[in-house]
C-alpha cells in the first residue's frame, strides 16, 4: 500500500493522483506539481491509502506545498489571463477569425499562455498567436478543441440533475456507441440520450457490460421456444422482473420467467 494523493490542476480542471511519501499535506491545500514538462498549481482533493497496482502510471510529481508568494503570484496571473482573454477576443473580432475562445491560463512561472477556442473549420491562428505572443512577451499555445471537451470545461447539469460526469470525474472519453442505448432499451430519442455536448452521453457506457451479460440469459427476441404454454415467438425481454414475453397461437401473449429456462 501506498499513499496516494487526489489532485486536480487548477487551471484545467484535469484530475490525478500522486505518490504522497515525501511532502505532508491536507486536504484543501494548494501545492506546486509537474505537469507537461513545466509546472503548475494544483488542489489536494483526497489522501488515501492505495494498491499501487490500482493506480495510473502517470502520477504527478509534488515540487511543494504553496507559500504565500504562489497565492500572491496566482492572483496576478489569474487577472492576467482576463486581460489576454479580452486582447485575444478582440484580436478575433477584429480580424473576423471564426473562433470562440472558452478560456485560457499561464502556468506556474508564466512562460506560456495556453488558450482553449472552439471552432467548426480548421482556422489559421499564426497572425493571432504572433500578436499574443508580442503583447504579452510569452510564448503562446492555441488549442482547439471539440465539443466534448468543451462540455467538460464549460460544465453543466446533465438529464440526472446532477454535474455532468466530464467535469466532475472523468479524465478520458470512452468510445461510446448508439448500439449501447439500444442495448439498454433506451429510447432513441437525442434528447434522452445525447449530452450537452451534443453527444452521446458517457453514462451509457456504465452498465452497457452489465446489460449484456444479464440479457446473454434470455432467449434472443425473434426467437421460436418451447415453454410451458406452449411454442412460441419471443417478443421482448424484461431484465428488471426477470422475464419475457411470448406470442402463441391466436395471439396469445405470455409472460414467462426466465427461471423456467426455455428450450430454444
Amino acid at each position: 500500500m501506498m499513499k496516494a494523493i487526489g489532485i486536480e490542476l487548477v487551471n484545467n480542471g484535469l484530475k490525478f493522483f500522486s505518490d504522497g511519501k515525501d511532502i505532508e499535506v491536507v486536504v484543501g491545500d494548494l501545492i506546486i506539481v509537474e505537469h507537461e514538462s513545466s509546472f503548475e498549481y494544483a488542489k489536494v482533493l483526497s489522501i488515501t491509502e492505495e494498491n499501487p497496482k490500482n493506480l495510473p502510471k502517470n502520477l504527478k510529481n509534488i515540487l511543494r506545498r504553496a507559500e504565500e508568494r504562489d497565492l500572491k503570484q496566482l492572483e496576478e496571473y489569474e487577472n492576467k489571463t482576463v486581460n489576454a482573454l479580452s486582447d485575444c477576443r478582440d484580436f478575433i473580432k477584429r480580424n473576423k477569425l471564426n473562433m470562440n475562445v472558452l478560456g485560457g491560463f499561464f502556468d506556474f512561472n508564466g512562460s506560456k499562455l495556453t488558450i482553449h477556442f472552439t471552432s467548426p473549420e480548421r482556422v489559421d491562428f499564426r497572425k493571432l498567436a504572433k500578436y499574443m505572443g508580442g503583447v504579452y512577451k510569452t510564448r503562446i499555445e492555441l488549442r482547439q478543441i471539440g465539443t466534448r471537451d468543451k462540455a467538460k470545461m464549460v460544465g453543466g447539469l446533465g438529464p440526472c440533475g446532477r454535474p455532468i460526469c466530464c467535469n466532475l470525474f472523468l479524465k478520458s472519453f470512452d468510445s461510446i456507441s448508439i448500439n449501447m442505448a439500444k442495448n439498454q432499451g433506451i429510447a432513441l430519442n437525442p434528447t434522452k440520450i445525447n449530452g450537452q455536448c451534443g453527444r452521446l452521453l458517457c453514462c451509457l457506457n456504465y452498465e452497457d457490460e452489465l446489460y449484456s451479460e444479464l440479457k446473454r440469459k434470455f432467449p434472443k427476441v425473434g426467437h421460436t421456444v418451447n415453454t410451458k404454454f406452449g411454442k412460441g415467438k419471443v417478443k421482448g425481454i424484461n431484465i428488471f422482473k426477470g422475464t419475457f414475453l411470448v406470442e402463441l397461437p391466436e395471439n396469445r401473449i405470455e409472460e414467462i420467467e426466465l427461471k423456467h429456462d426455455p428450450k430454444k
